[in-house]
């Protein structure tokens, strides 16, 4: 039996772990003993994820692709946390800080990159650190570092308006921190982006609540120990607390050049990935430099880990690497965004052709050079991008009609069709290298369901832009047998539960708080995603009885207040069926001047608006007020719109501000999956569009009521269904408060009472609600009436709040304690 070979990888981040599930993947396991030297602590995890646990979006044990155990069950040696400082290329040795040695027959390099640091005066402690509150953004343990000062600062600075300068700033926008990026060019992304492109990125951004400072250069720090600003190079100064340098990388070569490898910007490399200097040493990554050129993203490292395993595996492979085409398809902030090729035209003798909507954010540009696609840029809107990448990587002659490449051809977007003409070899998730082939495969094999697909591929794991993709490849290569996903139906995605039985499971072990629902229902994991959900649906099930964890919670419910996008919260105190007095209005008017309120805005809800107060006023305000909430920042009941109604207008045949005033001294601070506003209108002209409305009266002749259900009038327009008429306010408000109930118990999460009422069908809701046709309409109302009776002004909390830190927006009350 021929000895087994040493491979020695240095490096476990995406293209180091990736080779070695390549080299695995083709029995290479009976050829080599691998060894991996990782310089963190972790198994393998995905990069590409870590601006969404810097968000909040994805919990940091769920970006890992390779936790340790898998190493030890591939009968890999894995050094965690061993980071290599030498080379000896003569022994074929390689030596690590903590002590280890290890002998190669192959060795890789897989180190990546480095995180670009700025020249910055000041920027430094004494002992070489970096000042207190300044960060990069390049691994977990950077993550977990700035989410923890995060919750002691107001402002951040994010130095670079890259693509993760951009998703380091949704980070701490997502904590409810002001933030404000500085890009020293015109542009943002102006790497992937015309300057186009990047003005209509910057509407969205600005629109998003980032402050952007362009063509812009920070040339210092300000603070002593603890950062407290940034210095342009104009002489002004960006005040903040917490710094992300995010302004470009550098390949990491260090150790090649102590070895004597040839290095100019990366480690040279020859088509086989050998290293130009010898030929058992081969680079691969973001630190290799092929045919003078570097690659910082993806989709080339998993095409030379592919590579490079055939090669190592097979002495007869003759494939040779001859560099990637570079194309992307992700996520900006929540935008879509697919680029490949150049971004600007050669000459005039390439064709531009260009599509512009800056009301919806779209921008579409073609670059034809030859009759082949050399660049395209699509933001916004993404459907037709795998069939520009298969036709940008093929190099195929395109049709006449350019304007096809660009939008889809049927409203159902054509996806199966689309993904079913791409050759197996087409890259379909960029982000984890998965191919058409090998999702194809998949689904033969019995996935056949999204979720089952998306967790044996990976693919639609990353930013997840793919899985319509993906979905379209699953309908296509199913034959029509899918499985149904079960996970469709939980109510949050973190608890495998539908909601009813999520409710008698919460209920049966008395579960009041998010985190008791997690330990007995998850296997005690937690899901920051379900928190929110959770947290809602337990308060609608305990009332005065729920457990309130307020890190469970958005920074609105924190704080009884909606946030804004420079970090301060607006403030709408209640003003019952829009009627108010002159002095409560005096007093309203005083906070205003008081408080200097930048904005006193007459909302659409008969309600008014005190914009701009900053998150540490608020306690004072809402005591000077001395009025309640008004619910106006979260799934709750909102508010109740009224016209005069019979009292005073000559039209009215039904009391509709008295009715409303009920209404909202009723059911005020009862939350639900959704938020719902209602409206009572004294006669059918509706002046207050109460047939739009989640729930609305309508006073007709004879003194009767028609009691609306699921109506609309935001992006969605539809007139509500009659549930039933009635003759007095109480049974208006007995129906209302019936349907609010059944809705609280059985909408999924966030589902509005439109969607609700279309899904059921108002036939259904009739028999239960009006017939009582399951006898449960006695239990509902009990119910509903134990939330109004549970009833607390939230703005109470202004004389004692639930946390010591609830309304700190700034370091000084921390460095205090």
């Amino acid at each position: 039996m021929t000895k087994k070979q040493r491979l020695v990888i240095i490096g476990n981040g995406m293209a180091g772990a990736r080779l070695a599930e390549e080299v695995l993947a083709r029995q290479g396991s009976d050829l080599f003993d691998i060894v991996v030297f990782g310089a963190e602590s972790y198994g393998n995890y995905n990069r590409i994820l870590l601006s969404g646990v810097l968000a909040g979006t994805h919990d940091p044990k769920d970006i890992f692709i390779n936790p340790l155990h898998w190493y030890k069950e591939h009968s890999i040696t894995f050094h965690a946390g061993s980071a290599v400082n030498r080379i000896d290329r003569a022994a074929q040795m390689v030596y690590s800080e903590d002590g280890k040695a290890e002998a190669y027959d192959k060795l890789v390099i897989a180190t990546g990159s480095d995180p670009f640091v700025p020249p910055l005066k000041n920027l430094y402690q004494e002992g070489g650190r970096f000042k207190t509150g300044v960060f990069v953004f390049r691994t977990l343990d950077d993550c977990a570092e700035m989410i923890k000062a995060s919750e002691q600062v107001k402002k951040v600075a994010v130095i670079g308006g890259g693509l993760l300068g951009l998703e380091a700033a949704r980070g701490m926008l997502n904590r409810g921190l002001e933030v404000h990026v500085i890009h020293m060019l015109p542009h943002l992304m102006n790497i992937q982006l015309d300057p186009a492109a990047s003005v209509m990125l910057k509407k969205t951004m600005l629109e998003m609540g980032l402050n952007l400072h362009l063509d812009k250069m920070t040339v210092g720090v300000e603070g002593d120990q603890q950062i407290t600003g940034l210095v342009c190079s104009d002489g002004s100064v960006i005040e903040c607390d917490m710094c992300i340098m995010s302004a470009g990388i550098r390949p990491n070569t260090k150790l090649a050049r102590d070895a004597g490898l040839l290095v100019e910007r990366g480690i040279v490399v020859n088509d086989s990935l050998a290293t130009s200097t010898d030929p058992n040493v081969y680079a691969l990554g973001e630190c290799a430099q092929h045919r003078n050129r570097v690659y910082g993203i993806v989709a080339p490292l998993w095409e030379q880990a592919r590579l490079l395993a055939e090669r190592l595996t097979n002495d007869a492979c003759e494939k040779i690497y001859e560099g990637s085409l570079e194309s992307t398809k992700l996520k900006v902030m929540g935008v879509e965004l697919a680029v490949m090729g150049v971004k600007d035209p050669l000459d005039e003798n390439d064709e531009v052709v260009v599509y512009s909507e800056p009301s919806r954010g779209i921008y579409k540009k073609l670059i034809v050079r030859e009759g082949r696609i050399a660049g395209a840029i699509l933001l916004g809107e993404t459907q037709t991008a795998p069939r520009l990448l298969q036709l940008f990587d093929r190099g195929t002659t395109l049709q006449e009609n350019r304007s096809e490449l660009l939008f889809e051809l049927s409203a159902g977007g054509g996806n199966a069709a689309d993904v079913a003409e791409l050759p197996d070899e087409t890259q379909i998730c960029n982000c984890n290298g998965v191919s058409k082939g090998q999702i194809v495969s998949a689904v033969k094999a019995g996935n056949r369901s999204l979720k089952m697909l998306c967790n044996v591929t990976r693919a639609g794991t990353g930013c997840g832009s793919c899985k319509p993709q993906v979905q379209a490849l699953l309908e296509f290569a199913s034959d029509g047998v899918l499985a149904e996903d079960p996970s469709i139906h939980y109510y949050v995605p973190g608890v495998p539960l539908a909601k009813p039985q999520l409710i008698q499971a919460i209920k049966e072990q008395r579960l009041r708080s998010v985190s008791a629902v997690f330990n007995a229902l998850a296997g005690g994991k937690e899901d920051p995603g379900s928190k929110i959900g959770l947290a809602s649906l337990l308060k609608t099930i305990w009332g005065k009885d729920y457990e309130d964890e307020r890190d469970a919670r958005f920074i609105n419910d924190r704080v009884h207040a909606n946030i804004q996008k420079d970090g301060t919260f607006s403030v709408i105190p209640r003003i019952y069926g829009g009627v108010t007095s002159a002095a409560e209005l005096r007093r309203i008017a005083d906070v205003a001047e008081k408080y200097q309120v930048p904005m006193v805005k007459i909302t659409g809800g008969q309600r008014i608006d005190l914009v701009g107060i900053p998150k540490d006023q608020l306690p004072n305000v809402w005591k000077d007020l001395g009025i309640p909430s008004g619910h106006a920042y979260t799934k709750a009941f909102r508010t109740c719109k009224t016209c005069l109604g019979s009292e005073f207008c000559r039209y009215g045949v039904g009391d509709s501000t008295g009715l409303g005033v009920k209404i909202e001294k009723r059911f005020q601070g009862i939350e639900s999956p959704h938020k719902m506003k209602l409206a009572t209108t004294g006669c059918p002209r509706n002046c207050s569009e109460a047939t739009t409305k989640d729930l609305g009266a309508v006073g007709i002749e004879g003194g009767k009521w028609e009691v609306y259900i699921g109506g609309a009038a935001g992006s969605r327009v539809r007139k509500g269904d009659i549930l039933c008429v009635v003759d007095t306010h109480d049974e208006v408000l007995l129906y209302m408060g019936r349907f609010m109930q059944y809705y609280r118990e059985n909408a999924k999460y966030l589902e509005r009472t439109y969607d609700f009422v279309e899904r059921l069908g108002i036939e259904l809701l009739r028999k239960l609600l009006v017939e009582d046709a399951e006898g449960m309409c006695a239990r509902l109302d009990q119910e509903i009436q134990a939330s109004v009776d549970a009833y607390i002004d939230p703005w109470q909390e202004a004389k004692a709040p639930a946390t010591p830190t609830q309304f700190t927006s700034a370091l000084e009350p921390v460095a205090r304690l």
